[in-house]
């Protein structure tokens, strides 16, 4: 009567091992991508590392892209993700190296009025190491603050 209609449902896992290093530091800690794209198929890897870095406590976070050429909406996706988890734990996301056309997409999309976006490691450092001077003088001072008499 009614013809049976076979449907086959093919579907595709691919498991992607994003290449990366992570050099972990008191203060900070620098993950720099080996991938030329940061794209589709690392951002959701980039997303979990940084998840995973957050939840060991590491909330100043170095993000070097001298590797990276070719970044897409996931791939910034990614970077603002990081940029979040960084900020809710009073810490920084700072880029780094960035590469002319990934700098132009940045600005395109607006989000160097958002991001730290430093040129190279060593700056990122010392601006990583200011930020941390400044919270340890701020928390001092609302620390003596609270102790003096009134």
């Amino acid at each position: 009567m009614f013809p049976i209609v076979q449907m086959l449902i093919f579907v595709q896992i691919s498991i992607y091992n994003m290449k990366y290093t992570v050099d972990k530091r008191d203060s900070y800690t620098i993950l720099t991508l080996q991938e030329p794209k940061l794209n589709s198929l690392v951002s959701p890897e980039l997303k979990t590392e940084l998840i995973l870095m957050s939840n060991e406590g590491m909330r100043n976070i170095i993000l070097d892209l001298a590797n990276v050429e070719f970044v897409d909406s996931s791939g910034l996706s990614a970077i603002f993700v990081g940029h979040r988890i960084c900020t809710n734990q009073d810490g920084l996301l700072t880029v780094c190296n960035l590469n002319d056309n990934v700098e132009r997409l940045i600005k395109i999309s607006q989000l160097d009025n958002v991001l730290n976006i430093i040129s190279s490691v060593q700056e990122a450092t010392d601006f990583t190491m200011m930020h941390e001077l400044q919270l340890e003088m701020k928390k001092g001072g609302e620390a003596k603050s609270d102790s003096d008499p009134e």
